[in-house]
């Protein structure tokens, strides 16, 4: 039997991380799997009391919000499992959604990584996640598949290839972790697991989505449905992707497309809702793309003022 780490990250979010906690013991029935719960510089502390409540995870602090790929990088360095499951804490688990994330790395070695199907929490009958297209690297934009439809099974049949994991739940192969390196830590929030797709897809490895896999997700949780952060993020990570992942022809193509089409809709659409701090999120994206190379680590944000 292989092992598994279930790494997942907290933020703010003591009650959301306890209830994936709970639910990892109470329904997940495949073994030997370790937990890690990596607590990313939330402003009260949880571990102290997390280590009394639960002996048998593994906690780690960090002092200051690493973002996403980072906080999930800093638990793997402590994961001993032959896969890497990362998991968003604002999820709960099914009875066989590890063991057939398992299988899939079992039974086909060519597969880097593989992600379940996601239904929303608060409507546990509806798809979030069913796999993604292709991406168009001209425009940057990909499809998640199924996303808003009622599940009725129409997709099941597409357990195999899938265009990208979700960030939400995704099962690693730790060879191709060591073959590739770590989640690139230089989005913060956004893309990072995309990027790392490409990463794995381009040393052979394929990626796949479980249809019989089941998780369900509490969406946007930590930075909301609409926020600043959200929506600086999603404009300089987008643009970020195709810096980093597309060729020459493509990134001619993408940057008339995205300062001609997406900003001017994108300002629009601002200025219509009267959300009128969105404007200048969105030309901060842009700026800091001309502004800085593809492997900076300078955000273009302010970082400590999340809480």
């Amino acid at each position: 039997m292989k092992s598994v780490s279930v790494i997942t990250v907290n933020f703010n979010q003591r009650v959301v991380t306890e209830a994936l906690l709970d639910s990892i013991f109470s329904k997940n029935r495949y073994q030997p799997i370790e937990v890690i719960v990596v607590d990313n510089g939330s402003k009260d502390d949880p571990v102290p009391s997390w280590k009394s409540k639960y002996p048998a995870i593994k906690f780690i602090r960090s002092n200051a919000n690493l973002g996403f790929a980072g906080g999930n990088n800093l638990g793997r360095k402590e994961a001993n499992g032959d896969y890497l499951f990362f998991i968003n804490n604002d999820t709960e688990v099914t009875e066989h959604l590890i063991e057939e994330l398992v299988n899939t790395l079992d039974k086909h070695p060519e597969v880097g990584m593989v992600s379940p199907k996601i239904r929303y929490y608060s409507q546990p009958d509806t798809l979030q996640y069913a796999g993604f297209s292709k991406m168009n690297f001209y425009t940057a934009r990909t499809a998640c598949i199924g996303q808003f439809e009622k599940d009725k099974g129409q997709y099941d049949h597409l357990t195999g290839e899938t265009g990208y994991i979700h960030g939400a739940a995704m099962m690693v192969r730790r060879e191709a972790i060591d073959k590739v390196g770590v989640m690139p830590e230089n989005y913060f929030l956004y893309y990072e697991e995309m990027d790392w797709c490409e990463q794995i897809k381009r040393a052979g490895y394929k990626v796949w989505v479980n249809m019989q896999a089941v998780i369900y997700h509490k969406e946007s949780l930590t930075v909301g449905s609409s926020s600043l952060l959200k929506e600086y993020f999603m404009n300089r990570n987008r643009i970020l992707f195709i810096r980093r992942n597309a060729t020459f022809f493509q990134r001619f193509i993408f940057w008339p497309y995205f300062i001609i089409v997406v900003a001017p809709r994108n300002i629009y659409n601002y200025i219509k809702n009267k959300q009128w701090s969105f404007v200048r999120v969105l030309l901060r994206a842009i700026t800091w793309n001309m502004a800085n190379g593809v492997d900076s680590k300078n955000f273009g944000y302010p970082i400590k003022s999340i809480s």
